[in-house]
């Protein structure tokens, strides 16, 4: 009995079965998994935005991840277009290519086919592209194995938080565990998931980086802009008391003032006077902020999706239309690649090693939207194609319409054809329902009344006929199948009785019949002649 082959995960470690079926990055309270995360984006400024982006590149990346997740609840722009960027693949249909077309290839796909139709997919999707703003994400695998069967149960999100990278490259993935000591990922127990926006170790490749920065600097942009409205989108009050007013008639004054609203209020003597100067460029617009907050909005469109046509267009605006949608499409293809190739390593393959034993070929997840093709076209060109002899398969015309191989037992559509009358009025106008098996049972038939013939010719007392009718047999049928088979590639690209009856006035011109003449010519001349002989050589016996 031959040794099974040792399971091994990506990094050629040994996979322990046992270890699967529990959960090693669940959070915990009070541990060092914790699910409570902190605020590094309170007060932030420059030198303590650079200080936390510099700890995250030395390996320490818990307030950069911290600060990632925070702009995203704070930056309504920056959601929307991470989101729309997320979602517009995690919605993509996710289709299996088998490996081969073996009989266990064919059933294995089929096995991941089926668990794809989770609900849950799309969400878990979701969560897995959490790594194109953070630059990676780390998701477990919860194992199924009630019934003896290994199956993914569900994909958990997991916290980068509880995850490190190995100090001699910044690379390796490890995990904290219930000590807080940093140990390797269990084998076939994560997703790990990176889709740069820019080459480089995990930690300074996601698009939080960059957002970092813009949410930074507009967030001091809408402070200005809170402040200059406050200050000059709202009436100052002043109160005027005469001279001979006592300290209590001022504060009376000023406490009547105070509380009509607001804080911009004072009192003067009446004798006195305010001036507020303003100056002459800006005055009371707000243009200068808005404009500066919709540029970094702009910056941020163009790191997350390429372009802002979706997000910011501008009407009439050059280049806002399908060119900006065609650059996000480009996008979303990398991004659904990228997705494909890393669930085909972490996931699928495993799942096959477990269930099966390890192969030379994996079954391949393929996520991609469907290529827009005119089929009225296809069709057009192909009908002549095949009137001419060419030769499609079945199978390639069916996918192209996304059509399913009909088992024996199926009603089949098919076109409706005239046949020959009865006699009795009947069949004229009918329809033969099924024109290829009645083709089929002619053939069979011309190939039994052929055999016939031939054994009726051989048992005859003058047996002289018989090479006669098998020669004739021999050469007509190629002759006659020539015939039949450009009548019925007529009748299969036909479309309507009108179609099929003018291509038969087409095509007969050029069918050459002449051939099969010859050969019935002959046939009876030679029988003609064996007939005679026969009739002598009795007479004379």
């Amino acid at each position: 009995m031959g040794k099974t082959p040792q399971v091994l995960d990506r990094w050629g470690r040994p996979v322990k079965r046992s270890a699967l079926t529990e959960e090693v990055a669940a959070p915990t309270v009070g541990g060092v998994r914790s699910p409570i995360a902190g605020y590094p984006a309170d007060g932030l400024t420059p030198l303590r935005l650079a200080s936390i982006l510099r700890e995250a590149d030395q390996g320490d990346p818990v307030q950069y991840l911290e600060l990632a997740e925070t702009i995203e609840e704070r930056d309504p722009h920056y959601l929307g277009v991470l989101g729309t960027r997320r979602r517009s693949v995690s919605q993509i249909d996710v289709t299996v290519e088998a490996a081969s077309d073996s009989a266990q290839d064919q059933k294995i796909a089929q096995m991941v086919r089926d668990w794809l139709k989770r609900d849950e997919l799309t969400e878990e999707i979701f969560d897995i592209l959490d790594t194109i703003g953070k630059g990676y994400s780390f998701t477990e695998i919860i194992w199924e194995t009630s019934e003896g069967q290994w199956q993914p149960a569900r994909l958990e999100w997991r916290d980068p938080r509880w995850f490190r990278f190995a100090r001699h490259d910044l690379a390796t993935p490890l995990m904290l565990d219930e000590n807080g000591q940093e140990v390797p990922l269990s084998p076939f127990k994560f997703v790990f998931a990176q889709i740069r926006a820019k080459s480089g170790i995990a930690l300074r490749s996601g698009l939080a980086r960059v957002a970092t920065w813009g949410w930074m600097f507009k967030a001091y942009t809408q402070r200005d802009w809170a402040i200059f409205t406050q200050t000059y989108g709202q009436p100052v009050r002043l109160g005027k008391y005469g001279a001979g007013a006592s300290d209590r008639d001022k504060d009376t004054l000023f406490r009547a003032v105070a509380n009509i609203a607001g804080d911009c209020a004072a009192i003067i003597p009446d004798s006195m006077s305010i001036d507020f100067v303003e100056a002459k460029s800006i005055g009371s617009s707000t243009d200068h902020y808005e404009k500066r907050s919709d540029w970094l909005d702009k910056q941020i469109s163009k790191a997350v999706l390429g372009q802002t046509s979706t997000t910011d267009a501008v009407t009439g605006g050059l280049g806002s239309g399908q060119e900006h949608r065609e650059v996000q499409e480009d996008i979303e293809r990398a991004d659904a690649r990228a997705l494909a190739a890393i669930l085909n390593r972490d996931l699928i393959r495993p799942w096959v090693d477990l269930e099966h034993g390890p192969k030379k070929a994996y079954p391949r997840l393929v996520i991609a939207r469907p290529e827009k093709e005119d089929l009225t076209a296809f069709s057009n060109a192909l009908a002549p194609l095949i009137t001419a002899g060419l030769r499609v398969r079945q199978s390639e015309v069916r996918d192209k319409f996304g059509l399913s191989d009909p088992d024996e037992k199926d009603e089949i559509l098919v076109p409706r054809t005239v046949q020959p009358s009865d006699g009795n009025g009947n069949g004229a106008e009918s329809a033969v329902k099924y024109p290829l098996k009645g083709r089929r049972a002619a053939a069979r038939g011309i190939a039994a009344l052929q055999a016939e013939i031939a054994s009726a010719a051989r048992s005859a007392p003058h047996d002289e006929i018989a090479p006669i009718i098998d020669r004739m047999a021999r050469e007509a049928d190629p002759e006659m199948e020539a015939m039949l088979a450009q009548v019925e590639v007529m009748l299969q690209a036909a479309g309507s009785l009108e179609e099929f009856r003018e291509m038969l006035l087409a095509g007969f011109p050029d069918l050459d019949a002449s051939g099969f003449a010859n050969v019935l010519g002959d046939a009876m001349a030679a029988a003609h002649a064996g007939g005679r002989a026969t009739v002598e050589e009795d007479g004379d016996g």
